[in-house]
């Protein structure tokens, strides 16, 4: 994280020779491009040059040939092994009289960087000195197990704060900066100190041991005579020694130890000054996790908690827990709607009257004042005398309105002792809208009581119980709202696994599920565009996103899909979703959100974890919805965050999800787009943001997009835009010139 801003040359002399052998070389590489992370690397301040050795000095790319620190790090890492003697003094020579290539000729200080383990076959202590006579600043790294005494001689004074180990990298790292930090790169960061430690630097030597005797037989003075006599065995081996020694670094205070993250949110450091807060479900109102105050709807809000003996005091505590985390987070200090809470089992309680409190504070004290009851579980009768007595309190504020969308939150664990068939209809009828909370046993029977199995939230475990608030939230304020996405311009594409993992049966309850999804969508060029890849261990195409323009074509489409059948490979469904569904030549559209859900048994998802991060990277996020027992933290790398995981026990359950996974969508069409990811510039045109607007830049190719190949001659050129055209397209552009780009395509 830290960088030496300052006008520097920098030149990295890579020991090629086969003492080092490919597998230290490609150590060598490695340490190289972390060292480079420390540099800004850039024309007018880092420039970075490297050379390998071994027989002879190799220019493996001079000072001037790179911009930008990912350019210099991509070409070291395709530096080549060349094997060799050890010659460091003819490497040093070179330097000598060639200087550093690229370079600014002394203007700036000039860094040498040694990467060896100091075994060179000739003498280093004349050339090394007159490098050093030149005010060239030497750093001598060790690799393998070098040889510490030779590398002394390579190093500026003081030595032990310009030897350095390639093994502990990090550490290494550090050491340079601290090094360079006083008098070349700029002033260390604020609260920042460079200190020494003791440290160990090792070299493995080659000894010679006595191992022991053996009977030998020697000749004798006397002629034909010879005598038996003890000789000496030696052998060689190995033998690690370790030189004590002081070694330097800098340390700066850690942005988090003030402990800025509230309500239990997580301090994640950014830099060295710097963090931000992983925040619990249901905070987050401020970049310190404040009481996100998201319940952005008027309601009048009743809590209906079950009290009974099937739900036991700790499964009623656990709702009172609940109930309290969601108002503090959802609702805030101030009350701006009304709630009630209510509590049954043979009876029905109502200690909190609709509109009875006008802080949070006072609600809190009376939801911990209530008790558990522990009767029979009537959970029919609870819900139809709420809907007769429940909403009768007037308002408390005189601007509140009395038709207000009336809305009952039951919270259950345990199957109703009563009828529950008709409180969905008498519910309904007493215009209330009935949200039902409970866990994965009480899936049906919430389904029945809702009438919607929309309706309802249903957690796996405790923890998971809390996690479901914000699900809430959207389900109190989707009260006479209609799903989908409606006029939110969106490019979502499917991923479905059709592999022999899945079978025919469930995969038809997959398609069914992509099927009825897509009836929450208005399909057309200018709102959603829709495409659908099925997967085993290829993926194929149905129909990208420009196939169809129409609801009905979609629907008729996804009825036609295929069985598979073979072996599964989500990863190359993503990867075949990033390079040949979500293109401008496929019908994306630029400035256009961007989702994938991928529909998975979890089976052959070892190799997704990349291609889902080369999507997000792109601008495109992932939805991952898994159906069986699959390992989660592989799940959570494809999905890159546990808000875009759904895990679901069977086929079955999947259309119990269908509403959250919508709203989670059409959350993502509703957030800020990148007009540049994907980029939208074909034949690797570089895209090129503007206020509003962005322009392709075209190398030997021209048109907006990079579409058209410059002609030479005289040949005619198409009537496109010239190369690098600065040309700027907006949002509402875009679509017009992709409708465009495909008609020319399909002529």
């Amino acid at each position: 994280v830290m960088q030496c801003s300052a006008s520097l040359d920098v030149l990295f002399l890579l020991d090629g020779s086969y003492s080092i052998g490919k597998g230290s070389f490609e150590k060598s590489k490695d340490f190289a491009g972390k060292l480079c992370d420390a540099f800004d690397i850039h024309p007018d301040r880092v420039r970075v040059g490297m050379i390998q050795f071994s027989s002879t000095p190799h220019l493996e790319f001079p000072l001037d040939s790179y911009r930008t620190k990912q350019e210099v790090k991509e070409r070291i890492k395709r530096t080549v092994f060349r094997g060799g003697s050890t010659e460091t003094g003819r490497a040093l020579k070179y330097i000598l009289h060639k200087g550093f290539p690229g370079g600014r000729n002394s203007s700036v200080p000039e860094v040498l960087i040694i990467i060896s383990d100091g075994r060179s076959q000739g003498s280093t202590a004349v050339p090394a000195m007159q490098v050093k006579e030149r005010h060239i600043t030497v750093f001598a790294v060790g690799i393998k197990f070098p040889r510490w005494e030779d590398l002394h001689v390579l190093a500026s004074e003081p030595p032990e704060r310009h030897l350095l180990f390639a093994g502990d990298a990090e550490d290494a790292a550090n050491g340079l900066y601290s090094t360079l930090s006083d008098p070349v790169c700029t002033a260390t960061a604020p609260g920042c100190k460079v200190e020494s430690h003791p440290c160990e630097r090792r070299s493995l030597e080659t000894v010679k041991e006595l191992a022991g005797s053996y009977v030998c037989w020697k000749g004798s003075k006397q002629p034909n005579a010879v005598q038996a006599s003890l000789c000496p065995f030696i052998r060689w081996k190995h033998v690690l020694i370790k030189h004590p020694s002081r070694c330097f670094r800098t340390l700066c205070p850690d942005p988090c130890d003030s402990q800025p993250c509230q309500n239990g949110g997580t301090c994640v450091p950014v830099g060295l000054d710097r963090y931000h807060c992983l925040c619990l479900l249901g905070y987050g109102g401020d970049i310190h996790c404040a009481a996100k105050l998201s319940l952005e709807c008027s309601v009048d809000l009743l809590f209906l908690m079950d009290s009974s003996a099937g739900v036991t005091l700790e499964g009623f505590l656990r709702f009172k827990a609940f109930l309290k985390r969601f108002l503090q987070a959802m609702v805030g200090q101030d009350l701006p709607m009304s709630v009630g809470v209510a509590q049954y089992d043979d009876d029905v309680k109502i200690p909190i009257e609709l509109g009875q409190h006008k802080d949070t504070f006072s609600l809190m004290k009376s939801i911990d004042a209530m008790n558990f009851s522990g009767g029979r579980t009537l959970t029919g009768r609870a819900l139809q005398y709420i809907a007769q007595h429940g909403f009768r309190s007037s308002p408390v504020f005189a601007d509140v309105q009395d038709d207000l969308p009336r809305v009952v939150v039951l919270l259950t664990d345990s199957k109703s002792q009563d009828s529950v068939a008709e409180v969905a209809k008498y519910v309904k009828d007493q215009n209330l809208f009935l949200i039902g909370i409970g866990s994965s046993f009480m899936r049906a029977e919430l389904a029945t009581v809702t009438g919607n199995p929309q309706q309802t939230i249903v957690y796996s475990d405790p923890q998971d119980l809390f996690n479901r608030m914000p699900e809430l939230q959207r389900k109190i304020c989707s009260v006479g709202n209609p799903e989908g996405c409606q006029a939110q311009s969106l490019d979502l594409a499917f991923a479905v696994d059709a592999s022999s993992g899945v079978g025919l049966e469930n995969f038809l309850h997959l398609r069914h599920f992509v099927r009825s999804s897509c009836l929450h969508f208005i399909i057309n060029r200018d709102v959603t565009q829709i495409a659908l890849v099925t997967y085993g261990s290829r993926a194929h195409t149905v129909f990208a996103l420009d196939t169809h323009t129409s609801n009905s074509a979609v629907l008729q489409a996804i009825d036609q899909v295929p069985f598979l059948g073979d072996s599964a490979s989500a990863g190359s469904a993503l990867l075949h979703v990033l390079s040949d569904v979500m293109t401008v030549q496929r019908g994306a559209r630029p400035g256009v959100s961007k989702v994938v859900v991928l529909l998975t048994s979890g089976a052959g998802m070892q190799g997704a974890a990349a291609p889902a991060q080369q999507l997000r990277h792109n601008g495109i996020l992932v939805f991952v919805v898994v159906i069986g027992d699959t390992e989660r933290d592989m799940l959570l790398r494809v999905a890159g965050s546990p808000n875009y995981l759904v895990h679901i026990s069977s086929y079955a359950e999947l259309q119990y999800y269908q509403g959250l996974i919508i709203e989670r969508i059409c959350e993502e069409a509703r957030s800020p787009v990148n007009l540049c990811k994907p980029n939208p510039c074909m034949n690797q045109g570089v895209c090129i943001l503007g206020p509003g607007s962005y322009r392709c830049e075209c190398h030997g190719w021209e048109g907006p997009h990079c579409e058209s190949r410059v002609l030479r001659g005289d040949s005619p050129r198409s009537p496109a835009l010239p190369p690098r055209s600065p040309v700027q397209w907006s949002p509402r552009g875009l679509q017009h010139f992709s409708r465009a780009l495909q008609h020319s395509k399909r002529q």
